[in-house]
C-alpha cells in the first residue's frame, strides 16, 4: 500500500528517485507511468495497471467523452523499469504534461502513486484543505464516516 507525501527532485539526466518506502512496495517491479488527472502523473505497479487496462480496455467504445478519456490513459502510458538505485526516467511528453522541471511531490494514494509538479500541488492541496468540511460530507454520505 503506497501511503504519504515525499519530496524529490528530477536530476540533470532526467531521473526521479522514487522512495525508498515505495520502492519496496514495488518489489523490483516494473511500473506504468500515465497521464493522470489534476495534471498529475499516476504511477502503477504493473500487476495493478493490467487490471486497470483491462477494465478501461472493455469501456463502451459509443460515448466520445469514454473514448477520450481511455485513449488519454491507454496511448499515454508507458511501461518504465526501475534503475539500481531506485530511479525512474520519465518521458518527455509526460513531463511536459505535468508540468514537471525539476522539485516534484511523490504522493501514495493505496494502489497508485502520483508525481506532481511541487507547485501544482502545494495549490490542489490548499484548495482541498478549504473543502474538507464538504468533502467529509460528501464521503460520509458514502459509507466512509
Amino acid at each position: 500500500m503506497f501511503i504519504g507525501e515525499y519530496s524529490h527532485s528530477i536530476d540533470t539526466k532526467k531521473r526521479l528517485a522514487l522512495p525508498s518506502k515505495f520502492r519496496s512496495e514495488l518489489g523490483g517491479e516494473k511500473i506504468v507511468v500515465t497521464r493522470g488527472l489534476d495534471k498529475c502523473l499516476f504511477a502503477y505497479p504493473m500487476h495493478i495497471w493490467k487490471g486497470i487496462a483491462e477494465k478501461l480496455g472493455n469501456f463502451p467504445m459509443g460515448d466520445p467523452e469514454t473514448r477520450s478519456f481511455v485513449r488519454v490513459l491507454l496511448a499515454g502510458a508507458v511501461d518504465i523499469e526501475l534503475d539500481s538505485q531506485g530511479r525512474i526516467l520519465i518521458p518527455e511528453y509526460l513531463r511536459v504534461y505535468a508540468q514537471m522541471e525539476k522539485n516534484i511531490v511523490i504522493a501514495g494514494l493505496y494502489d497508485r502513486i502520483e508525481l506532481w509538479n511541487d507547485m501544482v500541488w502545494k495549490q490542489y492541496k490548499e484548495n482541498a484543505e478549504k473543502n474538507t468540511d464538504e468533502i467529509a460530507k460528501k464521503l460520509g454520505d458514502l459509507g466512509l464516516y
